[in-house]
């Protein structure tokens, strides 16, 4: 393994000291060499936003914890991309709204669960991990993420599924669950297929998912049912879509590529 030190200095430190901790979660076995492309296409989207939380995030992010809240069986699907990037931040999060952990893989090699198993316990040795021996298939889905476990996914109402999962996000709402992902690209199909889709780097939106799970479970029933209600995905989308139109117009203008702040 090479290790690369990046200073702190670096302009660009935390863009890469993610990228560096994917690459890692490849040589541990727990990342796919798709995985890697993906990453590059969610930074490439982060960076239309301005590598910030935006305001439809934020609405989003709101409705998909009162939404877990209510939730009877709640499931967070943990994949490569996910166990290099955020471990920690996805059990607290579980830990937060009381709901599962599943890995749940396109590329699933018993290595890769055993890896990825291992990643999680490594921050609560205690933890409970499911789909390490999936029993049941969702419909339709005849690759290795159709394999889910009886206790986790096919039991939820509702799942979070992060990091463009198209073909299983459709697959689930087929089923009738609640899907709520986090995906950095609002033209992917998960993004247009969720009930909730939070457009956002997932390293930013675990931690302030968690705090939000925090502050809202004094809410009553009513005040959370009311939020859900009032949310709209397409209206997200649609807002995730006019602030990168907006910003893009902003750099398209003479005089800002070399300004340190563009928002």
């Amino acid at each position: 393994m090479v290790v690369v030190k990046i200073p702190k200095s670096h302009p660009r430190y935390w863009s890469l000291y993610y990228r560096e901790r994917i690459i890692e979660g490849m040589e541990k076995g727990m990342t796919a060499k798709a995985g890697l492309i993906a990453h590059g296409r969610g930074e490439a989207f982060d960076y239309l936003i301005g590598e910030r939380t935006i305001e439809p995030a934020k609405k989003a992010m709101k409705a998909a914890v009162a939404k877990l809240l209510l939730a009877k069986h709640p499931v967070v699907s943990v994949n490569g991309n996910v166990a290099a990037l955020v471990p920690r931040e996805t059990i607290e999060l579980a830990k937060a709204l009381n709901a599962k952990l599943e890995v749940n893989l396109f590329y699933r090699t018993e290595d890769r669960v055993k890896a990825i198993a291992d990643e999680l316990r490594r921050y609560d040795p205690e933890i409970e991990i499911l789909g390490v021996n999936p029993t049941k298939r969702i419909p339709g889905l005849e690759h290795e993420r159709g394999r889910v476990d009886e206790k986790g996914i096919w039991k939820a109402d509702v799942v979070v599924v992060p990091l463009e999962d198209g073909d299983r996000t459709e697959a689930l709402v087929r089923m009738g669950k609640f899907v709520i992902t986090v995906d950095l690209n609002p033209l992917s199909r998960s993004a247009r297929m969720a009930d909730i889709t939070i457009v956002d780097n997932i390293v930013r939106a675990y931690p302030r998912m968690t705090e939000l799970t925090r502050e809202m479970k004094d809410y009553s029933r009513d005040e959370l049912l009311g939020i859900v209600q009032g949310y709209d995905n397409g209206n997200v989308l649609s807002g995730v879509l006019d602030h990168m139109r907006n910003r893009l117009t902003r750099l398209s203008e003479g005089g800002v590529w070399r300004k340190k702040e563009l928002d």
